[in-house]
């Protein structure tokens, strides 16, 4: 049952310590939601799935039955997914000072599975050993989800009014570039985000939880479709062997790690990017010279340089190899995110973190910057500083990807003693 939330101000202490004996008490609850959502995969239409509808629905469900005083729907459509619309959802709790909203958003889809056969479990089945669970986006978002839910719960079931409004934001498409989710939040409902506000974002850190990211790298994923001749293997004079084209453009790649060379000391890897990754299928069987070759480049670049500088030197390298293997280069732009300029490493939001994991964890948190790309950079682009922050397995995206209970019940701590701060 959802108590009549009280005021408290004048007994923050009594108030934090009922808190925080609450959300301990939540393990099974805890290993009971991320079982559900574990359960729901929500993948992409891109990835190969039917997007986020069916957790949606049971995510509006679940946080319906807190009360929260707005709810609010922010589909976005979509015709590659059978509902014809991704959803966003977005609950909102008043405080006692409604001026301000501290903001926790998590995504609610994963990526796929990659090859089963390194999997020891069932990825949409939770498993749990000891202080870990097992599963398909238990970590990467649902530990964001999770935590910040409970951290909520715990006020509500409490009486406790937090100190400013209380805002949950679970978005669609953060794994294939978040045009369909918060992107589109933010064109469609930008007047609920101020920049006094506090941003968090659950999406990355490290395994002692002391990580605030405050600053990301551009990201690019660029598509390569190289065009030669097919041919019989026998008669290589008679055809243009794309395969060979990608490896001697895959090696010419290489130099731009040696041109756009320059660190920050504030990134966990202080320099700039640039790796090949995903390769489609050409020809089915040994004996055929290839005739079409398609290879993907991740690039994360230090926001010193501008995303359109590093285009017009990869169209240079592709126009040397070109003219050494008689392929012809095509490029795409999968997705580009130029860096906006980072959150201030005294910016409230930072400082809240940084009280409040001392607070729960005992330890001092610091900010830093990451090469991984997480929606915080599209709050920074329209001027609302926000940090990303969890205590994290460091699994994402791997088989086995697991995150440990202990972990959720300290960040939903963390999460409801922000929330209590004057």
């Amino acid at each position: 049952m959802v108590l009549t939330p009280q005021p408290i101000k004048r007994n923050f202490f009594t108030s934090w310590g009922k808190i925080k004996k609450r959300i301990s008490g939540y393990t099974e609850q805890i290993i009971a939601l991320q079982r559900d959502l574990t359960a729901i995969p929500a993948l992409g239409p891109q990835n190969g799935g039917q997007g986020e509808y069916a957790k949606a629905l049971y995510l509006e469900k679940t946080i319906k039955a807190l009360a929260p005083h707005t709810f609010i729907s922010v589909p976005c459509p979509d015709p590659k997914v059978p509902q014809g619309q991704r959803p966003n959802l977005l609950a909102l709790f008043k405080g006692q000072d409604p001026s301000k909203t501290i903001w926790i958003l998590s995504h609610m889809d994963i990526v796929p599975i990659g090859d089963l056969r390194l999997w020891k479990t069932d990825p949409f089945v939770l498993m749990r050993k000891g202080d870990r669970l097992y599963g398909r986006g238990i970590e990467d978002n649902q530990h964001g989800i999770v935590s910040s839910y409970f951290a909520i719960k715990a006020l509500m079931e409490e009486g406790v009014t937090p100190h400013y409004s209380v805002g949950l934001a679970w978005v669609s498409d953060e794994e294939t570039g978040s045009h369909k989710g918060l992107e589109y939040v933010l064109k469609r409902k930008r007047s609920l985000f101020k920049k006094k506000d506090l941003i968090i974002v659950p999406d990355a850190g490290n395994l002692q939880g002391t990580l605030i990211e405050v600053a990301e790298k551009s990201l690019l994923w660029l598509k390569f479709t190289l065009a030669g001749k097919q041919c019989h293997a026998s008669r290589p004079d008679l055809g243009i062997n794309t395969l060979r084209g990608t490896a001697h453009f895959i090696m010419a790649l290489e130099k731009l790690a040696t041109i756009f060379n320059k660190k920050d000391a504030r990134f966990d890897i202080p320099s700039s990017t640039f790796e090949p990754t995903q390769k489609e299928a050409n020809v089915p069987n040994v004996n055929t010279i290839p005739g079409q070759d398609i290879f993907y480049l991740d690039c994360r670049i230090l926001p010193i340089y501008p995303i359109s500088q590093v285009i017009e030197k990869i169209k240079e390298i592709a126009l040397g190899v070109e003219k050494r293997t008689k392929v012809r280069i095509r490029m795409e732009v999968v997705n580009a995110v130029q860096a906006p300029p980072p959150t201030a490493n005294d910016a409230p939001v930072v400082l809240a973190l940084q009280k409040a994991i001392e607070a729960v964890k005992g330890k001092k948190a610091f900010p830093i910057g990451i090469g991984g790309a997480t929606v915080a950079a599209f709050f920074r682009q329209v001027g609302l500083p926000a940090a990303v922050w969890c205590s994290s397995s460091e699994t994402a995206h791997q088989p086995n990807e697991y995150c440990r209970v202990s972990d959720l019940i300290k960040d939903a701590m963390v999460f409801a003693h922000i929330f209590c701060q004057p």
